[in-house]
This record gives C-alpha cells, sequence and structure tokens, in this order.
C-alpha cells in the first residue's frame, strides 16, 4: 500500500493520467490486488474500508512485538506502522487502508488529482 500511495502521488506530481498509469501497472510485474482493486477507489476518494486502519495498526503493532521477541528487524513493517499511526492520528482510524493515501498527501502538502466519472482530471 504504501508503494501504490507513493506511486499515485509520484505520478500526480508528474502529470501522468493516473487512471492510465494505474491500467498499465496491473499487467505487469507490479499489478497487484491493491493497484488494481484499491487504485481506483483511491482516485475517486473512496476510502470505505474493505479493512479499518485500525484493525491494521494493531495486527502491525503485533507482528512488531512478536518480531522484536524473535530478535528480527523488519523495518519495513516497522515504517507502514508509524505511516498508518499517523492516518489513525489524523482520524483516519475507520477508514480502509486505502486512506494511507491521505497522510501521505498531507506530508507533501499536495493532493492527487480527483477523477470523474468519466475519467477526467478535476
Amino acid at each position: 500500500m504504501v508503494g501504490l500511495c507513493e506511486a499515485l502521488i509520484f505520478g500526480h506530481s508528474a502529470g501522468l493520467p493516473l487512471d492510465n498509469m494505474i491500467e498499465l501497472l496491473e499487467g505487469g510485474a507490479a499489478g497487484s490486488h491493491a493497484l488494481k482493486n484499491l487504485g481506483p477507489k483511491m482516485l475517486k476518494r473512496d476510502m470505505d474500508p474493505g479493512f479499518l486502519v485500525k484493525h491494521l495498526v494493531k495486527d502491525l503493532g503485533l507482528a512488531l512485538d512478536e518480531a522484536r521477541d524473535m530478535g528480527l528487524s523488519l523495518p519495513g513493517t516497522a515504517l507502514a506502522s508509524q505511516l498508518y499511526m499517523s492516518l489513525k492520528a489524523q482520524g483516519g482510524e475507520e477508514m480502509g487502508t486505502q486512506g494511507l493515501l491521505l497522510a501521505l498527501e498531507k506530508m507533501n502538502n499536495m493532493s492527487v488529482t480527483k477523477y470523474t466519472l468519466e475519467n477526467k482530471a478535476e
């Protein structure tokens, strides 16, 4: 999800048509369930949950606690946990995990272009 959100922010900042970018990427090695299903929801600003941020924060915390007990370093998981805790602190705990886009937009003082039903940027 971090990679997807960052790709949308990068693509938007580069002036790319994000709906086309998603379509292009989903057929290749960058394709994923998140890209195919949550990417379009993010472009429509649909943050309705499939899986709640507050539950992901809890689960990431449990994974990090267990990893610590096992003597493992999981920096990617720790980063994702911090980013989702930031979203939760911003009032996003009842959003779907795709709400991470909003926290990253805030960090970059920008907003990914919203799309209309005709797939045109507003």
